[in-house]
């Protein structure tokens, strides 16, 4: 069994009605992480996911280049604290 690892990314730039949450949902669901997705700011989105380190590495990936309609500006993530507070991904509104 793999040990699992936890992260937080902030994702900013036109994040916001382009379908940024769904895309991180669906992408977070298919790699088997747990977590969430929220809007932070206006022009920001927020991400922790728990999770294999290798599909939490490729959600990163995923993240940088968004949706077909997002415009990321900038990528910031680090590791964070396994919590275990988590069934599934989700989007929190």
């Amino acid at each position: 069994m793999s040990t699992k690892s936890a992260i937080k990314v902030t994702v900013k730039g036109r994040v916001q009605g382009v379908g940024y949450r769904a895309f991180t949902h669906q992408k977070a669901t298919k790699l088997g992480l747990r977590g969430y997705v929220r809007s932070s700011d206006g022009n920001e989105i927020e991400v922790f996911a728990e999770g294999n380190q290798e599909s939490l590495e490729e959600l990163v990936d995923l993240l940088e280049s968004g949706p077909a309609r997002a415009e990321i500006e900038d990528v910031e993530w680090e590791w964070a604290d396994v919590t275990d507070d988590y069934i599934r991904f989700a989007i929190k509104y």
